[in-house]
C-alpha cells in the first residue's frame, strides 16, 4: 500500500521483530531512545503513526511482532537556514534547483523541513519527486530531481555512464609553483571519522580536472571538474595538493562533528556552478548555470 507524504516527508518504515514489548509505544521508546516517550505519545495521538494499511496505530495498541509501521519524521525546534533554494528550471521530467549551502539534499540529522527535497515538494506539490545525485550539504549549487518514477533510472544512466559534465568553482590558497591546467587522480576510501574520506595506495576510482581560473597572489579561484563522483571528491583532492578549501571544517582535520552547531558566516567556499547534459527524456540538451557565488 502506497503511504502518502505529509508536509513533504515520506514515510520511514520500522519492521516490528518479536520481543516483550505489552504496546507499540513501549517498543518505540525502547527501540529508538533518542524520541522521548511523551513525543511518541504525542504522534500516536496525532495519527502520525501508521500500521501496514495506512490506518493510525492506537496509543494502547498491542504489540504485534513481524509486522510494519510507518511514522513520519519531525525535529522539535528545527533551525531555520538562512537562505532557501530557488527553482532555476521546471519540465515534466525535471526540476533543477540552485541548492545554498548548509542545506542537505534529503532529510537528515537536526533537517527535515529545511532539506531541499521537502522545500521543493512543499512548494511544487509534486510527492514523487526525488534527487538524481547528491552533493554535499556544506556545499551550494546545482542540484537535479525527477518527478516522474518511471523516468530516474534513465537520469541515473546518464550519471553511471558519465555522461552529464558537471562543473564545481572552489576558492583555495594559491600556489606558485604548481602547474596548469591538471588532473588528479587517486584511490579514495572511507577514513575516520566515518564521515571523512581519505587518499590510499592503489588503483584509481577518482579523478578530478583543475584549472586555476584567477589568484589574488595569496588566494586563487578555481574550477573543478569531477570525472567521477566519490564523496568529498573535490575537498580530498585539492588538500592532497595543498590546497585546503576556504571554510572547510572537516578537512585536513575536523574542526566540528556533524551534529555540532552551525556557524553560517562560515561557508565552505565551493559552488556547483554548472551542470550539462543531452536529457534523455526529451532529447534536449540541457545547460544550467548557478545564480550563487563565492567570496572572491
Amino acid at each position: 500500500m502506497h503511504i502518502p507524504t505529509r508536509r513533504g516527508v515520506g514515510p520511514t518504515c520500522v519492521f516490528l521483530p518479536a520481543g516483550p514489548w505489552p504496546t507499540v509505544l513501549d517498543f518505540l521508546v525502547e527501540r529508538m531512545p533518542h524520541i522521548s516517550r511523551e513525543a511518541w505519545t504525542e504522534r500516536l495521538r496525532s495519527q502520525s503513526v501508521l500500521n501496514a494499511e495506512g490506518q493510525p496505530v492506537l496509543l494502547t495498541q498491542p504489540y504485534t511482532p513481524h509486522t510494519r509501521l510507518f511514522y513520519y519524521r519531525h525535529i522539535e525546534d528545527e533551525p531555520q537556514l538562512p537562505e532557501q533554494a530557488s527553482i532555476v528550471f521546471e519540465d515534466d521530467h525535471l526540476l533543477v534547483a540552485d541548492k545554498p549551502h548548509f542545506m542537505p539534499v534529503t532529510p537528515g540529522g537536526r533537517y527535515v523541513q529545511q532539506s531541499l527535497l521537502v522545500q521543493l515538494k512543499n512548494l511544487t506539490g509534486h510527492d514523487d519527486l526525488a534527487p538524481l545525485h547528491r552533493i554535499d550539504r556544506e556545499t551550494a549549487g546545482l542540484v537535479l530531481l525527477g518527478k516522474r518514477p518511471a523516468d530516474r533510472n534513465a537520469y541515473h544512466t546518464l550519471f553511471r555512464q558519465r555522461h552529464i559534465h558537471k562543473t564545481y568553482l572552489a576558492v583555495a590558497p594559491f600556489r606558485a609553483e604548481l602547474t596548469w591546467p591538471r588532473t588528479h587522480t587517486s584511490r579514495l576510501v572511507a577514513g575516520e571519522p566515518f564521515f571523512r574520506m581519505q587518499e590510499v595506495p592503489g588503483d584509481a576510482n577518482s579523478e578530478t580536472r583543475i584549472s586555476l581560473l584567477r589568484t589574488d597572489g595569496s588566494r586563487a579561484l578555481y574550477q573543478l571538474e569531477p570525472v567521477s563522483g566519490k564523496r568529498h571528491q573535490l575537498r580530498v583532492h585539492m588538500l592532497a595538493l595543498g590546497l585546503p578549501l576556504e571554510g572547510d571544517l572537516f578537512y585536513p582535520e575536523a574542526l566540528r562533528g556533524p551534529d555540532a552547531p552551525e556557524d553560517f558566516s562560515q561557508a565552505l567556499q565551493l559552488l556547483a556552478q554548472r551542470i550539462a547534459f543531452t536529457d534523455p527524456v526529451t532529447g534536449a540538451e540541457r545547460f544550467f548555470e548557478s545564480q550563487r557565488s563565492l567570496r572572491f
